[in-house]
């Protein structure tokens, strides 16, 4: 018998490898939109960085301009103790503006692009503007006034010029990433307005997929616990009950040999051992019919034609089977109780139904598996159908029962005068065992007999 849980994993190639391309499609999907974030990240971060540069030097330009305009103020009033004094400050404030322009500028953000003039910039300022002030300085104490406002022009309109080209230079690079970065923005919303929607519909996929197969498995495992079942009843029958049955009976027998042959006792109980032997074998049948097949796959057809000979062998309606599509494995489950379902159905409208014609269709389909027994006598009475069958009678209402044992929908149509029929419908996730058919002669067979 087999253990439980045998590959209860085993979903087959096929599907393991359309999971895992699934899988795949999932995890790359993610892997572009991230990187689609890192894209985007980086084109932030090069505009970011443009922008501090542009802050930077207009910082640095107008630390410029109000140094000049206070030496110019200075020098307009003449007073040497006054130059003297706000010259330090003058110098630890451009000093200090200076120092912050190289920090910022070290701690722009990675992948930004520095202008090549703007250090060159900053160490010509630290150079030339404190040399110059005290240049300045000692002609103001040498009373030279009126050269100080010459050169104070000659000194700092270059450096000045220069800090306004550097101004232009970065200007037009940050509008430059602006554009880059409004283009880059674009195509990455139009890559992720793709990627995200084919992401969310492979995660779908593989939901409904591993619904699917779950749901797929649990059936089948379902299937063969019932196939175990009965193979476990039908070897403790065996095992148990029939064997006593059978040393009872020989018990009797051996009593029954040691009493007079004309004793009527003795004959009453050898018919009763005769009886007893019917029993033992109609319960080794049942056994039988528990461990093996009553039909295999392929011959439902003639097993149907055997049953029409068997419960009908007079009959003047003529029996017809026709088979669609290619022969597939059926679960021993599904075979067993599609069989039963069709006897039930064939004898009861060979010996009930009064018609001319019955016949039985089978149909292998990829997406199902499909019985139909009809045939054009009397038909059923609607009251009858109404109660699911007649008292005492259980014919109806066990072709549903065995129908909703293997997950399958039973339908009946009948009306009076216009015939019957019954048709079965078993999903092919619960119907078949196996992914491919076995061709039969032709898509078509049709077996009558009269």
């Amino acid at each position: 018998m087999r253990t439980a849980g045998t590959n209860y994993f085993n979903f087959g190639l096929r599907s393991t490898l359309t999971f895992a391309t699934l899988i795949v499609l999932i995890l790359g999907g993610n892997a572009l939109v991230v990187w689609q974030f890192h894209i985007t990240r980086t084109q932030t971060d090069r505009l970011t960085g443009a922008n501090q540069q542009l802050i930077e030097v207009l910082r640095l330009q107008a630390s410029l301009l109000s140094f000049h305009r206070r030496l110019d103020d200075l020098a307009l009033s003449m007073d040497v103790s006054r130059l003297v004094t706000e010259a330090e400050s003058l110098r630890r404030a451009l000093h200090e503006q200076t120092q912050q322009t190289r920090t910022a500028i070290a701690n722009l953000p990675s992948g930004t692009v520095v202008d090549p003039s703007f250090l060159p910039t900053l160490d010509a300022i630290d150079v030339t503007l404190p040399s110059e002030l005290e240049a300045i300085i000692e002609l103001a104490k040498s009373g030279d006034w009126a050269v100080i406002h010459p050169r104070l022009g000659n000194e700092l309109n270059p450096i000045e010029t220069q800090t306004a080209i550097l101004v232009n230079s970065i200007n037009q690079q940050a509008t430059g990433e602006l554009a880059r970065g409004v283009g880059e923005m674009r195509s990455v919303q139009r890559r992720i307005l793709v990627i995200v929607p084919a992401t969310a519909l492979s995660t779908f996929f593989i939901a409904a997929f591993l619904s699917w197969s779950i749901a797929r498995r649990i059936i089948e495992l379902r299937l063969d616990e019932r196939v175990d079942e009965r193979t476990r009843i039908a070897r403790e029958l065996h095992d148990s009950l029939l064997q006593n049955v059978q040393g009872l009976i020989l018990k009797i027998h051996a009593i029954a040999k040691r009493m007079p042959a004309a004793d009527l006792t003795r004959q009453e109980i050898e018919k009763t051992l005769d009886y007893g032997d019917q029993v033992l074998a109609e319960g080794r049948d049942r056994v039988r019919s528990l461990r093996s097949a009553t039909v295999s796959d392929g011959d439902l057809s003639a097993a149907f034609q055997l049953v029409a000979e068997e419960s009908s062998p007079n009959r003047t309606a003529t029996f017809k089977t026709v088979v669609e599509g290619r022969i597939r494995e059926l679960h021993p489950m599904v075979r067993e109780e599609s069989y039963s379902i069709g006897r039930e159905a064939i004898i009861n409208a060979l010996a009930h139904s009064k018609g001319r014609n019955v016949e039985v269709e089978i149909i292998y389909d990829s997406g199902e598996f499909c019985l139909r027994v009809r045939d054009d006598g009397c038909g059923i009475d609607p009251d009858v159908l109404e109660k699911g069958g007649r008292a005492d009678h259980w014919g109806l209402q066990g072709m549903r029962e065995r129908a909703d044992r293997i997950g399958a929908r039973l339908d009946l149509w009948s009306r009076p005068e216009s015939g019957t029929e019954v048709e079965l419908t078993v999903p092919a996730a619960t119907a078949y065992r196996a992914a491919r058919g076995k061709p039969i002669d032709a898509r078509y067979r049709v077996s009558a007999s009269g």
